[in-house]
C-alpha cells in the first residue's frame, strides 16, 4: 500500500482559492441533500477512501477542501472503518465535523472514535477528543463555518431533527 503524502497543514481562515469560491457558490440546502443522498453515499463515503488508499492520498488534491481518510475501529465488528473527512488545523490539533450532510444521526465513525479514541489520521497516529467546553466549540463552529460555508445548513437541518452537529479534535501522538 502506498503511504500518504503529508497533509498539508490547513489554516480555516486562510484565503480561498478558486475551486474553494466555487464550493462556495454551490453550497446550501441543496448541497447538504447530494451529500446524503444514496449515490454519494455509496461512492463517495465508500469508494474514495479505498481510491485515496491506492493512491496515497493524491487523489484530495483534486478536491475543492483538504479531505484525508480517517481510520477508526469499528464497534460492531472490530475491522478497520476508513471515511473521508474534510478537516482544518486548530494549531496543532485537527478539527473534523461529524456532520453526515446534517442528517438525523451522528456517522458511525463518530461513535467509533468515542468508543476508542486511537485513531489513524492520513498516516498519522492520533487521540480523538470531542469538544465539550462551549466557548471552544464556539470558536471553532465560526472558523467551521468560514472554512466550509454548507456547515451552516448542515446545522439548520440537523436542528429539525433534534441533533447538534458534534466537533471532534484529533491529537496527534
Amino acid at each position: 500500500m502506498p503511504r500518504y503524502k503529508d497533509l498539508p497543514h490547513v489554516e480555516p481562515a486562510a484565503p480561498h482559492g478558486l475551486r474553494r469560491r466555487a464550493l462556495r457558490l454551490m453550497s446550501g440546502r441543496a448541497f447538504g441533500a447530494v451529500e446524503r443522498s444514496l449515490p454519494s453515499r455509496l461512492v463517495v463515503w465508500r469508494l474514495v477512501p479505498r481510491l485515496m488508499r491506492l493512491t496515497g492520498g493524491r487523489l484530495a488534491a483534486l478536491l475543492p477542501v483538504p479531505v484525508a481518510v480517517l481510520e477508526t475501529c469499528d464497534l460492531r465488528n472490530g475491522r478497520p472503518h476508513r471515511r473521508c473527512v474534510i478537516y482544518f488545523h486548530d494549531g496543532e490539533r485537527i478539527t473534523v465535523v461529524p456532520s453526515r450532510g446534517g442528517g438525523p444521526r451522528d456517522p458511525h465513525w463518530y461513535d467509533n472514535a468515542l468508543a476508542d479514541p486511537a485513531v489513524r489520521f492520513g498516516d498519522r497516529l492520533c487521540r480523538a477528543e470531542p469538544v465539550v467546553d462551549d466557548a471552544d466549540r464556539a470558536r471553532l463552529w465560526e472558523l467551521a463555518d468560514r472554512f466550509y460555508p454548507p456547515y451552516v445548513a448542515y446545522r439548520a437541518h440537523a436542528a429539525r431533527s433534534g441533533r447538534t452537529i458534534p466537533l471532534l479534535q484529533l491529537i496527534p501522538s
